[in-house]
């Protein structure tokens, strides 16, 4: 049905040459179009009109102006002219020789209507032979226009919204890291170094664990002690170590203090050159890249360890901003936060929902199993959490999903509003714009939606509606819905629009007339008859379109049949 096709002869009848004109009708058989029947792509119907002039067609003094046409039930629809002039003719169109003829081709675009799936294709004539007009009759080249893409109006319904998720965890992963500071060459823990905030708030941490067993529990500790590299290695080493022994019977202490138990993980280095690096090139020495570049160069410590003590002598900085910062030990407490569990939240909601934190209830709402309760819990967190987008948009999800379009449309406005950038509420907005065939406005909505999770399911409609199918096809290759099916018969994979089609868990009419058009593409009649009588079943409409719909005009027969 869509092979580029020849159209075949038309009775036309053509003007009786008189003495004023000799200028006659084209045949239909001068004109081929394609594809044929037209086909509907996005918001349009385009056509490639290719017209063959005949030898002694142009006369040398006439100007012809073709516009196709496209007539329907109620109205018709114009698309750019095109001006054909003979030899002798001084003006802007194409020049035809009168004794050769030619091959020309026009480009047509036509604003695609419904009523235009039973539709002819014409050729309008504005013709003139010299200054004399010449009465040319509209010239009929192709009929009717195959609109399956316009189904994508119907079939964006089954499309999922896009959830904005929560950040509930129940479990989160914390450390509190202190650090202990050494004078050169010692192992002894000074008492200043533990009034120093770093170790007030360790102390402090294990205190809070040791208090809140329910919602805090300690993991492990772990203890890094070093030795700055400027030493020998064997005295280094030895040092580091003592510093690991001193730094650990302090944590030890603090554990019997606070009487808990936890793992304490400990580990010495003997010489801290990669903190002397990170601090080299963190400082603001002017040539820090130099230091770095000429300490690169020696592997063996010796070699390294003496080339450090040279530039101690030299930057001031390395022996009193770098070298003091690498004695250390460093004290990490892992501890984890533990949340409420599934219950606790439940019980919650019901003594008292203000207690919840937005991410509980969110999290909460995710787990009810109606949507009458999700529905409540959304509400709840809208109302106590008026300033937060995911809840309004988490409601226009749910209205969407249930058929309340306008319901679902005032829910993003309102997430928008809250939050512009919001990528959910901007890929719903994308999906109630494709829905009202408003291809622009869901192409700069979408445009914000990256990253949410129905992103690509909802850029495979847009897809479908721009006439980029195979895209489509790609975007909802794991999609199982009436939208995926669509476009993979746009597309011309009937092997994949059937395995979508038989996987879709609540078929609709819409589903059993896109099975009908896959039967009638595959030229299987029973597929035709059966799913057509089930759409139509569920969906009386369907009747009137069926009967116009070229996707069954080799079924016309099964079809009066089915809607008598």
């Amino acid at each position: 049905m869509r092979k580029i096709l020849l159209f075949s002869a038309v009775a036309v009848t053509a003007l009786s040459f008189t003495s004023c004109s000799k200028l006659r009708s084209l045949s239909a058989d001068d004109v081929r179009v394609t594809p044929h029947p037209l086909e509907a792509v996005g918001n349009e119907v385009p056509a490639t009109i290719s017209a063959t002039f005949p030898k002694k067609y142009m006369k040398k003094k006439a100007t012809v102006t073709i516009t196709p046409v496209l007539k329907f039930q109620g109205g018709e629809a114009t698309s750019a002219s095109s001006t054909f002039q003979g030899e002798k003719v001084q003006g802007n169109g194409t020049t035809v020789a009168y004794k050769v003829g030619g091959n020309y081709t026009m480009r047509a675009t036509f604003p695609y209507q419904e009523a235009m799936l039973q539709s002819d294709l014409y050729l309008r004539f504005d013709a003139r032979l010299g200054k004399k007009a010449v009465n040319l009759p509209d010239l009929k080249v192709g009929y009717g226009v195959i609109a399956t893409n316009d189904l994508l109006r119907h079939t964006v319904s089954t499309t999922n919204p896009a959830l904005a998720p929560d950040a509930y965890q129940r479990i989160i992963r914390q450390k509190q890291e202190a650090q202990i500071k050494y004078l050169v060459n010692q192992a002894n823990i000074r008492a200043t170094e533990l009034k120093t905030g770093s170790i007030q708030d360790f102390v402090k941490i294990l205190k809070e664990i040791n208090d809140n067993q329910e919602t805090l529990r300690l993991q492990n500790i772990e203890v890094s002690a070093y030795a700055s590299p400027e030493g020998r290695y064997d005295f280094n080493e030895k040092l580091a170590e003592k510093r690991q022994d001193s730094s650990t019977d302090y944590v030890k202490e603090q554990l019997k203090k606070n009487r808990m138990r936890a793992e304490v993980d400990t580990k010495f280095t003997a010489e801290d050159w990669d903190g002397f690096q990170q601090l080299v090139a963190n400082s603001t020495i002017q040539d820090k890249e130099v230091i770095l570049r000429v300490l690169s160069m020696y592997q063996d410590p010796a070699e390294r360890e003496a080339q450090i003590r040279n530039m101690s002598v030299v930057y001031e900085e390395i022996s009193k901003g770098i070298l003091p910062e690498l004695r250390r030990a460093r004290l990490i407490a892992n501890y984890d936060v533990v949340g409420r569990s599934d219950e606790q939240i439940f019980d919650q909601y019901k003594a008292d929902a203000k207690q919840l934190s937005v991410e509980e209830l969110l999290y909460g709402a995710s787990l009810q199993e109606s949507t009458v309760q999700k529905q409540k819990w959304y509400e709840k967190t809208s109302e106590l959490y008026a300033n937060d987008a995911r809840a309004f948009n988490n409601l226009a999800y749910l209205a969407y999903q249930n058929g309340d379009v306008a319901t679902a449309a005032n829910y993003v406005k309102k997430a928008k509003a809250l939050n512009p950038d919001c990528p959910e509420a901007a890929t719903n907005e994308a999906l109630l714009a494709i829905g009202k065939g408003d291809i622009e406005a869901a192409e700069t909505a979408l445009a914000k939606g990256v990253g949410a999770d129905a992103y690509n399911e909802i850029l495979g409609n847009l897809n479908i509606a721009k006439g980029n199918y195979a895209a489509a096809a790609a975007n909802l290759e794991k999609t199982y819905n009436n939208s995926s099916a669509l476009a993979f018969i746009l597309n011309q994979d009937y092997a994949q629009a059937r395995t979508i089609l038989n996987n879709i868990s609540k078929p609709d009419a819409y589903t059993y007339y896109l099975a009908a058009i896959l039967g009638a593409r595959s030229r299987n009649v029973t597929d035709v008859t059966s799913n057509l009588k089930e759409a139509i079943k569920l969906d009386s409409t369907l009747a009137a379109r069926a009967a116009r719909d070229l996707e069954f005009a080799l079924y016309k027969k099964q079809v009066a049949e089915i809607l008598k």
